[in-house]
């Protein structure tokens, strides 16, 4: 006959395994919050609040790409179907989670592909929640979203006007900065440095990588007076140096 005390631990344990009225969820794993985070994403083109309610916590805060800060409420509100003539789909990729205790953080990037009557758009995030475990129910507490910089299309060039461009600019004594063109490509260079500027549009140009605008300024008399560096709408003018 077999130890009985070893008899009465295994039996002790395996009790202990079964699920218990009144618990709630127990353990969750990463393919468990893929799934309830897709059923988020999924109820977002029907406008289907459900999930959200299910999902987030009453006292959640919720931080999206656009700098709005909501609560529960504000965030279900804003779970609306999309218009007649839109549509669209958000992927899941790139998960990485830690679950530790009754907490799990899941950080992953949203492809988004949008449809407006025919056209389609695509957009990619990160986001990161903060899953809790409370009274047995697993929700969602906080959650950030960022949107990754996307370079604009590429435009036309007049380059008739780059000789206009071209020249010598000043933000402070000893912090120059040239524009240069050649051929048919116009760049800026500092300390040896030197960067395309590609078109947008008109005299509005971007640097591939690098958020914010590269705009020239023209004076009363049609010319050339200052190179403007706008960053997220703040403006930083070099003022053109007359040759």
């Amino acid at each position: 006959m077999k130890n009985p005390s070893h008899l009465l631990l295994v039996l002790f344990l395996l009790l202990c395994a079964l699920p218990r009225e009144g618990k709630g969820e127990g353990i969750i794993t990463q393919d468990d919050l893929l799934r309830r985070t897709q059923e988020l994403y999924d109820a977002i083109v029907p406008g289907n609040q459900e999930p959200w309610k299910k999902y987030y916590a009453d006292d959640c805060i919720f931080a999206d790409e656009k700098g709005r800060q909501m609560d529960k409420a504000k965030l279900v509100a804003d779970i609306t179907p999309m218009p007649k003539g839109y549509s669209g789909t958000i992927r899941i990729v790139n998960p990485v989670s830690r679950i530790i205790g009754e907490t799990a953080i899941l950080s992953y990037d949203a492809d988004e592909t949008e449809t407006i009557f025919g056209q389609q758009l695509t957009a990619r995030y990160h986001t990161i929640d903060t899953w809790l475990r409370r009274d047995g129910v697993w929700q969602i507490i906080a959650t950030q979203t960022m949107r990754y910089y996307e370079d604009p299309a590429i435009g036309r060039a007049d380059k008739s006007r780059f000789r206009k461009l071209i020249g010598e600019y000043e933000l402070a004594e000893g912090r120059r900065r040239k524009v240069i063109a050649d051929g048919d490509n116009l760049y800026v260079e500092r300390n040896g440095k030197r960067e395309q500027l590609f078109p947008e549009s008109g005299d509005i140009f971007f640097r591939k990588g690098v958020e914010g605008r590269i705009l020239f300024r023209t004076d009363s008399g049609g010319e050339i007076d200052a190179l403007i560096d706008r960053r997220n709408n703040e403006d930083v003018i070099w003022k053109k140096l007359k040759s």
